[in-house]
Order: C-alpha cells, then structure tokens, then sequence
C-alpha cells in the first residue's frame, strides 16, 4: 500500500543522534522521531541493537520488540573502536541537537563522548545520559534493567495478590516511562537551545523513573501509613477500586468520590450501603473495606459483566472489562483512535503503538518502518562530507556497516 506522508512535525529541523540500546531509550528517541526530528540511529556494524535479537516472536527475521520501538529512525553502522569510526562519530555529533547514550559512565570518557568533551565541542548540544540508577551516587556504575529498577524502587513489593510474593508488571514499564520522560526533558532542553543556544546535559534513571511512578505510596508511607504490600489490584487509598467478578467474567471499578459513591449504590441495587452513615465518605469506606467489598462482590456475581458495564456507564461510575491482548487490538476505541500502527512492509504482521499523545497540526502519524542494520550508512556519510572512495574504504575496513535500505510496502 502506499502511505500518505505525515505532516511536518514540531520537531521538524531537528537531529537527533540516538546511540542507545535495548528499550529506554530508543523509546525516547522513537518519540522525537515522531514529533518530527531526523533520528540516526548509531549501531555496531554485524550486531546492531540488542533488542534487534530479542524474540520470539520474529516476522521475517525482524524483532517484535526491536520494531516497536525503533520506527521513523535511520540506522548507522559503526565500529566505535576504531579511530576512523570515532571521528566519524564526532563528525555526526558536530551536527546534532540532541545526543542520546546509555553507556557506562567510564566507556563514554575512554572513547571521548562524555557529557563534558562534547558540549565543548559543540555547546549548543543536548546530552541525555540514560542509565539504570543515574550519574552519580554510590551505584551510579551498576548496570540496570527494568525487572531491577522495579524491584528496588519498591514498586514490585507493592503488585500481585494480597499475601503472596511480590510480582514485576508485566510489561517493560520502567523502560516505557523512562522514554517518556527523557523525551519531556529533551523537549524542555531544545526550548532553552532554540532561544539562547544553549545545551542541557539531562540525567535519567530507570529508578528515578520507578520512584515517580512510586509517589503517592512514598508520600502515604512517609506520612505515617502502614508499610504497604501487594494487594490485588485493590487501591491504598480509594475504598471501591479495583476487580470484581461478575457472573461470566471480571471487570473493575473505581469510585472517586462520595457522589459516584451514592450513585453506584443505587444503580446495582445497594441503597442501604448508600444510605448507611458509617460509610458516607471515603475514609469511613476504607475502615470497612472488607464488608463492603463483600457485599458488593456478592452482587456483581449475579449478573453478566455486559449488563453491569452498561448499567454502570449509564450513572457515569468507571469500570471496565478486563481486557485480554486478543480483546484490545480490536477495541473500538483503540481503532477509532488509531493506536496501532501496522509496520510497512510486515503485511500487518508487525505493529507498534502510537505514541501517547495527537497533536492537532500531525493529523497523519508518522510511520516509517524501522531501519535495516546500517542501512542508511552510505547517505549519512555522505551528508557529513565523506567522499564515495572514503565510504568504500571505511567499509572495507570494517570501521562502518553498509545495509540494504528497506522497501515499505
């Protein structure tokens, strides 16, 4: 099929060296792409991104994993052992807005690509180091993943089942929101850039990220609540939030306020639940948690999750399916709003997710297949002013990968 262009984004004008591994940040880099900028990203020739061999699943030898992750994007080969592939790297940097590595600390110095050498060399240059527990600290060199970051920044020992062992979220969380929010500061740092010339060097951590995702148990816990532990999907706050089975399967609902309170009581047939003094406000819900939670369970299980979710959505109290993978490609709201993007080229075999935002002006998101290895090597040396012969050279040298550009389809 032919795709339409996408609009010229915010980010139109900006380029982007993205020299990251596995998830985090080419999540980051991922979303700037989307938001327009021109995104190189920086492989080892042969090898490439870890993530490129992470699977199954594979389509055609690709990664599910690796194309989720890595779309809008050209890929340059280079072997960053190599003098020549050193200074082809500072070439490219010379020509960048934004830098993104999450090396460790003492490699970036050896080859000469810390935060220090390189804005001054290029001062206008936004640094985003990306790391598992951050630049400094007495762990600040240890390597990290997202099953590490949550363990240690207490979210594991809040999720699974009230009395059993604690359990990781079972998707890459950490490395998701760790994208999200280098991609927030890159963004603040590009505003400063624009108006004084001036970089930024931006410091992200799957921990600091874990811990945000953490503040309202640390702000309880630190407030005086008791230490916290998994709870089955139940709220640490909100009285009535969380699963329930119905009669054919479970949904969930959350009550925010008393108002919504009443409302669900008289619209599942609890009035005196409603009426009852003892739990007028939230506080008072919580104390009597368990018989509520009773009570209410023992309603919703005589009726079909369909009828309770419409006769929910009518008094306007939330509350959802639990939803399998099957049942979420095919939401109608996920279509209408256009969430997946099939992978060109993958007959819909592969897709990715839109990114969590839609602007006005990009009424097309932008949706270019994921770069082959090295596949844009030869245009981006050319474009740093390496002749053809010094291109030939390089590559039969080793020093850089040439790939086959990839043919959308």
């Amino acid at each position: 099929m032919t795709l339409t262009p996408a609009p010229q984004g915010p980010l139109d004008g900006v380029r982007v060296v993205d020299m990251t591994t596995s998830y985090a940040g080419p999540t980051a880099a991922m979303y700037l792409a989307d938001l327009g900028a021109t995104v190189v990203k920086v492989e080892r020739p042969g090898h490439g991104d870890d993530t490129r061999s992470w699977g199954p699943p594979f389509v055609d030898g690709a990664s599910a994993w690796f194309s989720s992750a890595n779309r809008n994007k050209r890929s340059l080969a280079v072997n960053l052992r190599a003098d020549t592939g050193r200074e082809v790297l500072s070439r490219l940097l010379d020509t960048a807005d934004v830098f993104l590595q999450n090396m460790n600390p003492s490699k970036l110095t050896r080859l000469g690509i810390d935060s220090e050498t390189l804005r001054a060399r290029n001062p206008r240059l936004v640094y985003c180091a990306m790391s598992g527990f951050g630049l400094d600290g007495p762990d600040s060199g240890l390597p990290g993943y997202d099953l590490v970051a949550q363990a240690r920044s207490g979210l594991m020992s809040v999720t699974g089942e009230r009395g059993r062992s604690p359990q990781r979220v079972s998707t890459a969380l950490s490395d998701v929101v760790t994208g999200m929010a280098a991609a927030i500061a890159i963004n603040a740092a590009l505003v400063r850039q624009r108006r004084s010339g001036e970089g930024e060097t931006i410091d992200v951590s799957l921990l600091d990220t874990d811990l945000a995702l953490m503040a309202p148990r640390i702000a309880a816990y630190c407030a005086g609540e008791a230490e916290p532990a998994p709870s089955g999907g139940t709220d640490s706050v909100l009285a009535v939030y969380q699963p329930f089975e119905t009669a054919d399967r479970p949904i969930v609902v959350a009550i925010g306020n008393n108002a919504m309170w009443q409302r669900f009581c008289d619209a599942v047939g609890l009035p005196e639940l409603g009426a009852d003094p003892a739990l007028a406000d939230n506080a008072d819900r919580r104390e009597h948690r368990p018989r509520i939670t009773g009570v209410v369970a023992r309603r919703l299980a005589t009726r079909p999750a369909a009828e309770w979710l419409r006769v929910l959505g009518d008094v306007q109290v939330p509350a959802s399916l639990v939803q399998s993978l099957s049942e979420v490609v095919k939401d109608p709201q996920v279509v209408a709003r256009g969430s997946l993007l099939p992978v060109p080229g993958s007959q819909d075999e592969l897709v990715s997710v839109r990114s969590p935002f839609r602007l006005a002006s990009q009424t097309v998101p932008r949706n270019e297949r994921f770069p082959e290895l090295g596949a844009d090597t030869r245009d981006v040396l050319g474009e740093l002013g390496y002749s053809d012969q010094e291109i030939t050279d390089l590559a039969s040298a080793g020093t850089i990968g040439v790939g086959t550009p990839a043919v959308a389809s």
